[in-house]
């Protein structure tokens, strides 16, 4: 399955991911600097949900994407269809 997001939906994907990779390499410092294991777990915790609503948001837009024909909506109902899909999604986590 080939993986053709929008420049914007993809921008935000690659966010998202940006900061769950700069969590979990503070969480290896943390584990290495022999931080507090509360610490650490709510930092994992953190990590964990950005990589979840990273997800969810690719299966939100290849859904909306698989759903909607080309050209039937305008790019703000389309967008607005996306972060709903999004929200459903998320609140399903």
């Amino acid at each position: 399955m080939e993986m053709a997001m929008a420049a914007d939906e993809l921008k935000t994907v690659v966010n998202r991911l940006r900061r769950a990779q700069g969590q979990i390499a503070g969480i290896i410092r943390m584990i290495e600097e022999g931080r507090d294991c509360e610490d650490v777990v709510t930092q994992l915790a953190a990590a964990s949900r950005a990589l979840d609503k990273a997800g969810f948001a690719i299966i939100a837009t290849g859904l909306q994407r698989c759903l909607a024909e080309p050209g039937s909506a305008g790019d703000e109902d389309r967008e607005q269809m996306r972060a709903r899909l999004e929200k459903l999604f998320l609140s399903l986590a």
